[in-house]
């Protein structure tokens, strides 16, 4: 029976060992919540580190054996994994990096070959239960490598991944010396999700830059197959922390806090210690506050929870020492016998207490620097029952995209930040039900669950999707069906592309001329009284017309912007401009300069840069930064940019092959049909195709034809046998 199975760094429980004994605590987390519906199903499993070193191997057997009843299976880590791996290259390689600290950044070759190692050790772990039919949902930047060492041992895998943090620029991520080894890594993966349509453009954008990969409404064509990328915002179990924050037990730590703190208006700050945080600027912002509004001492409080997080590594104590002498210098400065102006706690604190801070809490604080979606905000929102306080939201954060309700601020801005506090302290009771109404009814909608189902609804589509284009090799069977229906039929249809598809490639496009051989098969083919022969191209009429003029062949050119019937002259579909070229070409031109051995070729309704005679590598940088360039550009134009073989094409994007082969579908029924093509651009074509169509792909790529060949010179030898 076929199972889901997760994977991220940490499993979704704490190991202790208290008296010479294990003791295992469920984690409290939204990933352990939102997940935990599925991991305890059927055969499910989860697949992680156990949050601690363990060495002797009968501990090992006994911590496998007792997650096992609770459908969890260990990766156990030594030591220097974890210093290396964990606390190394995740933490001080790639999160800097990937929340734009890049003078953080360690680049260190020993923890980078221990984030390979321990990636094929998750991968190892993973192979012992994997099955055919199984679904593996990776997590987050400790196991970027992941998917694709699964992939490669089970090629066919249903694998999806989603990143937790932001993905950054390309101009950050390209800082790291491994960057195409990670993107290789993540692509892996049929269907990758992140916070934000940023996080994702971002990625999409290194992919194009770095792998040398486009992509078509977020789906990229990797090896063959088809990778999907969208941004899904998680959520939180919005009923857990409503029904938290309405306990008899959050009520009395309620009372009881509001008793030691007093009557005083609270701004709430709940993080873990990170640089990405912006807490240092979070305090000089209060401090700044106070100064510039005498009236709110005495009245406002800032209660301020950091929870530890790596205070023994370098940065990390430097930043709870500048965190503690900001605080000392701020109540000494300013605190009186019955006011503390900022209660301080560096601990971690249960739920409970928690939604007791944020249903006494008049406004939250969450400000990060940089942060891939934020919880923290998203839980004081569903802990408002009475629908009273204010969140003041750092655009940085993932979830400032959800909750634009927010006072959202730039939180390098400090006096941007002391006006959100002033507006919020002073927001009328009536607008701050309205916003937190609206901001309640969203999370409500989409919470964990939501976000669950939607992911793996997304990569059960794309799985669905890549079957579909799934092509058989034509075979000795199915060349014997093409030339028997061929036989039998009465009327014939056939389009046959014609670069890389009736001929090679050539490093001069004027070689492509038809040989002795395709010239032969041309004219058996079009003598035929039965058969209606159409050469669809992206080639110009004039070309296309001098090279056939001498076979009765009718004529698509351009991609489908001029159709040539039997007898007739050239014709377009629609009335076309051309107008746009001259600025498009004055663009070309710029990069034909730089780039020696490319060419423009101009047509009368397109124009291609050609790069077949460039050095290998520039030709590919070139084209990137081109594609790029171009899309910006003719965003707004009706222009459609085509990248082909050694080719980038820019055209009018109301015509396509198929298109214009749905013309000959239409005006001349035929009892067989058949498409050959090579590109992308023929996509178009077998779309158009009906059901019982023989559409032929030339290449390995995927493809939404039925079937394909290795190269041009078997479409001829398929050619031959309907001839002879």
């Amino acid at each position: 029976m076929a199972k889901t199975i997760i994977v991220s760094n940490r499993l979704p429980v704490k190991i202790s060992q208290e008296d010479g004994k294990f003791q295992y605590k469920p984690s409290e987390g939204g990933l352990a919540t939102g997940l935990g519906s599925i991991y305890k199903e059927g055969d499910n499993i989860w697949i992680g580190w156990p949050g601690m070193p363990v060495s002797k191997s009968e501990h090992q057997k006994e911590i496998a054996k007792n997650l096992k009843k609770e459908s969890m299976k260990p990766v156990f880590l030594t030591a220097s994994e974890i210093e290396e791996f964990y606390e190394g290259f995740s933490n001080e390689t790639l999160w800097p990096n990937f929340h734009y600290f890049n003078q953080y950044i360690v680049f260190d070759d020993d923890m980078w070959k221990a984030y390979q190692k321990v990636n094929k050790k998750f991968a190892k772990a993973i192979e012992e239960v994997l099955e055919p039919e199984d679904t593996i949902w990776i997590h987050d930047y400790q196991l970027l490598l992941l998917p694709q060492l699964l992939r490669q041992s089970a090629p066919k895998a249903s694998i999806g991944f989603f990143l937790h943090i932001p993905f950054p620029s390309y101009e950050s991520f390209r800082l790291l010396p491994w960057r195409r080894e990670l993107l290789n890594g993540m692509l892996g993966a049929d269907f990758l999700g992140f916070h934000t349509y940023d996080d994702m453009r971002h990625f999409l954008s290194s992919v194009n830059r770095l792998a040398g990969l486009g992509n078509s409404n977020g789906q990229i064509n990797v090896d063959n197959r088809k990778v999907m990328v969208d941004a899904l915002p998680m959520g939180i179990d919005y009923d857990k922390y409503a029904q938290s924050a309405a306990s008899p037990e959050t009520l009395a730590r309620e009372v009881r806090y509001r008793t030691s703190v007093g009557d005083q208006r609270l701004i709430l700050s709940i993080d873990r210690l990170d640089y990405s945080k912006g807490i240092p600027q979070r305090l000089k912002a209060f401090e700044l506050f106070l100064e510039e509004n005498e009236e709110y001492r005495g009245k406002v409080s800032l209660l301020m929870v950091v929870v530890p997080s790596r205070d023994s590594v370098g940065k990390y104590k430097e930043l709870k020492e500048e965190v503690d002498l900001l605080v000392g210098r701020i109540n000494g400065k300013h605190a009186r016998l019955n006011w503390t102006p900022i209660h301080y706690f560096y601990r971690s604190f249960p739920l409970h207490a928690l939604s007791a801070f944020y249903r006494m809490a008049d406004v939250a604080l969450v400000t990060p620097m940089r942060d891939g979606m934020n919880l923290v905000c998203k839980e004081f929102i569903a802990s408002k029952l009475d629908k009273k306080g204010v969140l003041i939201l750092s655009e940085m954060a993932g979830a400032s995209k959800e909750l634009s309700d927010a006072i959202l601020i730039n939180p390098n801005d400090m006096h941007q930040l002391v006006a959100a506090l002033k507006r919020a302290l002073t927001m009328p009771v009536k607008k701050q039900i309205a916003a937190m109404t609206t901001m309640q009814r969203s999370l409500q909608r989409y919470n964990i669950h939501h976000w669950v189902n939607l992911f793996m609804e997304r990569l059960n589509y794309i799985k669905n999707e890549q079957k579909a284009l799934e092509t058989q090799i034509v075979d000795q069977d199915i060349r014997t069906e093409i030339k028997t229906n061929y036989k039998n039929a009465k009327e014939r249809l056939i389009f046959l592309d014609y670069d890389g598809t009736l001929v090679g490639f050539f490093s001069d496009p004027n070689d492509s001329k038809p040989d002795k051989e395709l010239k032969t098969i041309l004219k058996k083919l079009s003598d035929d009284p039965k058969n209606r022969v159409v050469v669809i191209s992206g080639r110009g009429r004039e070309t296309l017309a001098e090279w056939l003029k001498d076979y009765n062949i009718e004529i698509i050119a351009e991609h489908g912007v001029w159709l040539k019937e039997r007898g007739k002259d050239f014709r377009t579909i629609t009335n076309l401009n051309d107008k746009w070229k001259e600025a498009i070409q004055k663009v070309l031109d710029g990069y034909v300069d730089r780039t020696p051995g490319s060419f423009i070729e101009k047509k009368d309704y397109s124009l291609v840069w050609h790069y077949r005679k460039v050095e290998t590598g520039l030709g590919e940088a070139r084209t990137r930064e081109l594609t790029s360039h171009l899309k910006y550009i003719t965003i707004d134009r009706n222009l459609k940019v085509l990248e082909g073989n050694k080719v980038v094409e820019i055209k009018n994007s109301e015509i396509d092959k198929g298109r214009a082969a749905s013309v000959w579908l239409n005006n001349y029924p035929s009892d067989f049909v058949m498409a050959c093509g090579d590109d992308w651009t023929d996509e178009d074509t077998f779309k158009a195709m009906p059901g019982s169509a023989y559409s032929i792909k030339v290449g390995s790529t995927s493809s939404a034809a039925r079937y394909r060949v290795a190269d041009h010179q078997e479409i001829r030898d398929i050619l031959k046998s309907l001839i002879n």
